[in-house]
């Protein structure tokens, strides 16, 4: 057995795995890397999990905002930092391996197999953007909430015609990402009733909430929420809310008002309004979600909330425990929403 943990080149791939399926059975998670290091019994880190390449974390302005709380935790409570990135293979064989005290998981996918081994490994874990029926301590803003009364705030200024800007879920190999066939598709996707209420199917426990939000807000208006159309692109940048609002801006009923589910999408499709002509928020109303610093340089109408507080109290229920934590949001209005063009 401890071949298949320590030397797995000692053996072929089908006795591993059966070797691996029977301690499993045990339940055995395999040696303690903790334990196996130095015997100290605590090995000064925790490991930060989370559904991007490692780049991601320190461009992204969300990203680096709560990583900016978790470290300062940390910092608090005298631990290092292990990060686990999306890898193309072996990512929960690394959680499996590292040398941490627990985890936190932020925001992956509810099978992610990186959270199955954290589980397996019988440290203590916190779960941060994910749906409240994962078993364990959660911390989550109030995404829900924020997205209704950013909608709202476009149903009070007379808004009937949107579009929605979300990243490319690279999972879903059936709905292509470009021109009006995927636009039509990403509509129909996100207007039946079944994909909209099953957080299951969206990759990432947000994307549901604020669907959820936005249409609580648009539907009571006299919106038909299956007319919506929904846009995406590959990534999750400025680039993608430039291509994304291309397909929505180039289409003969283009919406008076785009819906983005984070600001860096909100400021790329104000840029591909700029190249078209169309003036915010004359024309044409952009709003976001998250208020990072480039929104207030855009006067971007967004959705503020606490990243840095987040990461802070990740960190410390999994240090000292507690409830679970549900952190606010507030609507935050500035120059790129504007009442429905009348022309």
């Amino acid at each position: 057995m401890s071949n298949a943990y320590n030397r797995p080149d000692q053996l072929s791939p089908a006795l591993r795995e059966r070797v691996l399926a029977a301690a499993g059975e045990l339940g055995y998670g395999g040696p303690d890397p903790v334990a196996r290091s130095l015997r100290r019994g605590r090995a000064g880190s925790l490991g930060l999990v989370f559904d991007h390449p490692l780049r991601f974390i320190f461009s992204d302005p969300a990203a680096v905002l709560f990583l900016s709380g978790v470290a300062a935790g940390c910092e608090e409570h005298g631990t290092g930092l292990a990060l686990v990135p999306q890898l193309p293979e072996g990512a929960a064989e690394v959680v499996r391996s590292a040398l941490v005290d627990g985890y936190v998981m932020f925001c992956t996918p509810e099978d992610d197999e990186r959270l199955k081994a954290v589980i397996a490994r019988g440290l203590p874990y916190v779960l941060v953007d994910y749906s409240p029926h994962v078993p364990g301590p959660h911390v989550n803003i109030d995404d829900r909430g924020g997205a209704r009364a950013v909608a709202q705030h476009l149903a009070d200024l007379g808004h009937r015609r949107y579009g929605i800007v979300l990243p490319y879920e690279k999972w879903r190999t059936d709905i292509p990402y470009g021109g009006p066939e995927a636009t039509a598709a990403r509509a129909e996707e996100v207007s039946r009733p079944d994909l909209v209420t099953d957080y299951r199917r969206w990759r990432c426990f947000i994307r549901y909430e604020r669907l959820i939000g936005w249409r609580e807000a648009l539907a009571p208006a006299g919106v038909d929420w299956s007319s919506v159309p929904v846009a995406s692109a590959p990534g999750s940048d400025a680039e993608t809310g430039y291509l994304a609002g291309a397909q929505l801006l180039d289409r003969a009923d283009r919406p008076t008002a785009i819906i983005c589910l984070s600001d860096v999408l909100a400021l790329g499709v104000m840029r591909a309004a700029a190249e078209r002509g169309v003036r915010v928020p004359q024309d044409l109303s952009v709003v976001g979600y998250d208020d990072i610093s480039d929104a207030r340089t855009a006067a971007l109408t967004t959705v503020w909330q606490p990243h840095a507080a987040k990461g802070e109290e990740a960190v410390r229920l999994l240090g000292d425990g507690g409830d679970n934590v549900v952190l606010p949001t507030r609507l935050v209005v500035r120059a790129s929403s504007g009442p429905v063009p009348t022309h």
